[in-house]
């Protein structure tokens, strides 16, 4: 498997291999991206009624556009991280836009007795989840963007560098810059959400 300095996996050479016709390049390509694609899903969905199927099921939904898109990718001096991310991030905005179209069954009564946090406790983990939300809306997308890889997701900057074409210096400062303003937001006026 072609492996990048750190040790990742080298997917800009992987997609030009896989472009040739090579099967195992496609093979461990499709692997990869579905691994750096789940957890961005993961991250994106998780405040949606069955986030981790929706999570599955749009990781495979990406891996399959990505394959499909294949034959027609041109390397534009992009790293293909980004390719693959933006492919994502549309995916998963599809995935967002159909919960709202489509009404979820939920089960009359219950079988068994409810463990889980009270309507306080759930009122205030949402107040404060749609207040963050609401916070991350106010920021211009690539700020966004980089927050959720970060943070949410979990990559590192030389990761996220390489998924939005930037150093991971600029990674880093983006990274500052995004959480004073978002500090400055949180403190200036409450925020209001977005629903």
């Amino acid at each position: 498997m072609s492996r990048a300095d750190d040790g990742t996996v080298e997917l800009g050479g992987l997609a030009a291999r896989a472009v040739t016709g090579d099967r195992q390049a496609m093979e461990q390509l499709l692997a990869a991206v579905h691994t750096l694609v789940h957890r961005y899903c993961r991250a994106r969905l998780s405040r949606f009624p069955g986030s981790e199927h929706a999570a599955d099921d749009v990781a495979q939904e990406v891996c399959v556009a990505v394959l499909s898109a294949l034959p027609r990718y041109r390397d534009d001096g992009k790293p293909f991280e980004a390719f693959v991310y933006r492919v994502a991030a549309n995916k998963v905005a599809d995935a967002q836009r159909s919960v709202f179209r489509h009404a979820q069954p939920q089960a009359d009564i219950p079988d068994t007795v409810d463990l889980s946090d009270g309507p306080e406790e759930h009122a205030v983990r949402t107040s404060d989840a749609e207040q963050a939300r609401a916070l991350l809306d106010q920021l211009p997308d690539t700020l966004r963007e980089l927050l959720v890889l970060r943070v949410a997701v979990g990559l590192s900057a030389e990761e996220t560098g390489r998924a939005l074409g930037m150093s991971a210096g600029a990674v880093r400062v983006a990274q500052h810059r995004a959480v004073q303003r978002l500090r400055a937001l949180a403190t200036s006026e409450p925020v209001r959400g977005t629903a």
